[in-house]
């Protein structure tokens, strides 16, 4: 998979947009910003401007390294090549999602108090909705995707749960993007507990298909 400056411009202008905005609220922020927030929406934990403002820029910078050298440290680096639109699209989608949780915790910092009970369950919902709509057509690898032994050992596995994979995970974004209008923690909590319960879904799937792919162990050595 080639890097291709055009792919990775809209990523950058993110990046370049966090830290404009970090550097703009640094002036006018308090010694004391919320870093975290419990699940009414309301802070619940303080910090110094460094954890609250340059800490998250850190991590979206290196969110975005890590995804872009990843694919090199692969044992499938070739599967790549199969999928690298889509998987610039993931990337491009992440830095998205932490720019725009970013966004909400600069005005937090500025004393604009947005409701994180509906912007977080919102983004997750729209991220899950997104990723949902291309799972299937990631190709298997090691770093990327619904990995599960079976998964990793039978491409029939590999394929079929990532179909299935992308009905659940859009399924699961509909329900947070519910959550989040509904404006309830019963509706946030059952979100979450379909959360857990699609995965488990899907790795039993994934194991049951990869015993009827009679051409499993040959997979395993692509």
């Amino acid at each position: 998979m080639k890097f291709a400056w055009r792919t990775e411009i809209a990523s950058w202008l993110l990046l370049a947009y966090m830290l404009a905005l970090g550097a703009w609220t640094w002036q006018v922020a308090p010694e004391r910003i919320p870093i975290h927030w419990g699940i009414t929406g309301q802070p619940d934990r303080y910090g110094s401007k460094v954890e609250g403002i340059l800490l998250p820029l850190a991590f979206a910078l290196g969110l975005y390294l890590l995804l872009l050298v990843l694919p090199r440290f692969d044992p499938r680096y070739g599967h790549y090549r199969f999928f690298s639109g889509v998987y610039h699209l993931i990337r491009t989608v992440l830095v998205g999602f932490f720019a725009a949780v970013y966004t909400t915790m600069m005005l937090w910092a500025r004393g604009v108090q947005i409701d994180i009970s509906v912007i977080v369950p919102l983004l997750v919902g729209v991220l899950f909705v997104v990723l949902g709509n291309y799972m299937g057509k990631l190709r298997s690898t090691w770093f990327v995707g619904i990995r599960t032994p079976w998964t990793l050992s039978s491409e029939e596995s590999w394929n079929k749960t990532h179909r299935l994979g992308g009905k659940v995970f859009a399924l699961l974004g509909f329900a947070f993007i519910a959550a989040s209008l509904v404006r309830r923690d019963w509706a946030f909590y059952t979100a979450f507990g379909l959360l857990v319960a699609g995965l488990i879904v899907l790795v039993i799937y994934s194991y049951f298909v990869w015993r009827r792919d009679s051409r499993r162990t040959l997979a395993d050595k692509t």
